[in-house]
């Protein structure tokens, strides 16, 4: 008798407080306009898909917007393909948004599958990151309705930050050195390293042919010789051991760029100063080298940023043959495929290290952030620092600080876009057919991967 009374009091008493709080000071956001679709009969449904296209920091960003009949209720997702922005748009507009109008949004799963094979031909990154923009549009939304986090609908917190690294360049060894530097004493444990090499269009440092601004951009015509990289690279991480100590992590990426032979080489001469990985050694046309350098080398590996093709990756996962899954979200399909990607990769102790680039929207790194606290196989996050245009236009930019993404835990991905703010920095440059790489040329005339 004494426990049924303190439980009626306590229930009481909750009662009494829920009433002094409000109820809808406690409940998910959208609960009170969701009652009214409920009385109206009306279930919830998607009313438009729409994109947006802006450029804050310079690069050429795709998100799109699911709109529903819920007064307020949207899902933002990253659907950015910089080189195609304006196919991806069309893909979006002119094909998803008609099949996509009158479901119902919560049925993620659903959409997902009966998108990617609405085309007979799938699997590629223009139908992908459009598929993309619409399905972490879906989880945003999702979230907001059920007012949490996504990281909970994904299955809650891992770890409370997620650790990251940063890019540090330059021409010479010491101005590597030095930004290597500048971002240990900023707080950050892992830095990915390259440096220039005399003669070649080395990636990530900008040539004088870059920026030779007398001739167009797609008329600068690079050399790139991978020899002579292959034989510095190791000649800069000796350089940084000695000059920046044994304790930060350090990264490369070879891009793709180099012959799997001389790749398999690389990846050996770098044994003795400890990498935390290499990055992509070979291109996905390669991926049968993975066998052999996996043989010969301790090196730690991480591949898949070019990746669209669950074929591409999950022999390397099941056959242990790779380190890191270092896939682009968005060039896959969304959070969907990545969330299920992660998963298999936990199998077969492969972390993941999504790719986290500028050319990632802010909505998209948001993404990265909520499936990184989720997954207990993470790894690593590319991260960068957001200018003040892109927070302005995209409120709730994850936070870096001390080398850690900080999520918040409002409902949804956390971030929002400011369309007013997003119009003040419209795409008008669209890049050439081939964005200059098409003009990256070995030393005999003959193009090269970029």
């Amino acid at each position: 008798m004494g426990n049924r009374m303190k439980r009626r009091d306590w229930l009481g008493a909750s009662a009494l407080a829920f009433a002094a709080a409000g109820w809808s000071a406690i409940r998910p956001w959208s609960a009170q306009a969701a009652d009214e679709s409920s009385a109206t009969g009306e279930n919830l449904k998607i009313t438009d898909v729409r994109t947006i296209l802006t450029a804050p920091a310079g690069i050429r960003l795709v998100v799109v917007k699911v709109l529903t009949n819920q007064p307020g209720l949207y899902g933002l997702g990253c659907a950015t393909f910089t080189q195609r922005a304006r196919v991806v748009q069309t893909a979006v507009d002119q094909y998803l948004k008609p099949f996509l109008v009158g479901k119902d949004p919560t049925k993620i799963e659903d959409i997902w599958q009966s998108s990617f094979v609405s085309s007979y031909w799938r699997n590629g990154p223009v139908l992908n990151n459009a598929i993309s923009g619409v399905d972490i549009a879906l989880w945003d939304l999702l979230g907001k309705r059920a007012g949490l986090p996504v990281y909970q609908l994904l299955g809650g917190k891992c770890r409370d930050a997620v650790d990251t690294y940063r890019h540090a360049r330059g021409d010479s060894f010491k101005q590597v050195a030095d930004e290597v530097r500048r971002y240990t004493e900023a707080g950050y444990r892992h830095v990915r390293v390259q440096v220039g090499v005399p003669g070649v269009s080395t990636y990530g440092v900008r040539s004088s042919t870059d920026e030779d601004e007398s001739v167009p951009p797609n008329q600068r015509t690079r050399v790139w010789e991978p020899k002579p990289y292959v034989r510095t690279i190791p000649k800069l991480f000796d350089y940084l051991r000695q000059n920046v100590g044994a304790e930060v992590e350090l990264l490369h990426d070879v891009h793709e760029r180099v012959p799997p032979v001389l790749a398999i080489q690389l990846a050996k001469d770098l044994e003795p100063y400890r990498l935390f990985f290499l990055e992509d050694p070979f291109s996905p046309e390669d991926i049968g080298y993975f066998e052999h350098l996996r043989a010969q080398t301790s090196t730690p590996l991480a591949m898949g940023e070019l990746f669209n093709n669950p074929n591409e990756f999950t022999g390397l996962i099941k056959d242990r043959l790779i380190d890191f899954i270092r896939v682009h979200i968005s060039q896959i399909g969304g959070l969907t495929p990545a969330r299920k990607l992660a998963a298999f990769c936990d199998f077969f102790a492969v972390r993941t290290a999504w790719h986290g680039p500028g050319d990632v929207s802010p909505v998209g790194h948001a993404a990265n952030v909520h499936l990184d606290i989720a997954t207990p196989n993470f790894g690593i996050q590319e991260a960068r620092e957001f200018r003040q245009e892109e927070q302005d236009v995209f409120p709730g930019c994850p936070e870096l600080r001390s080398g850690y993404y900080w999520l918040s835990d409002r409902p949804g991905l956390g971030i929002d876009l400011d369309e007013r703010a997003a119009a003040k920095f419209p795409i008008e440059d669209d890049p050439p057919f081939d964005l200059d790489w098409g003009n990256l040329r070995r030393a005999d005339g003959a193009s090269t991967k970029p």
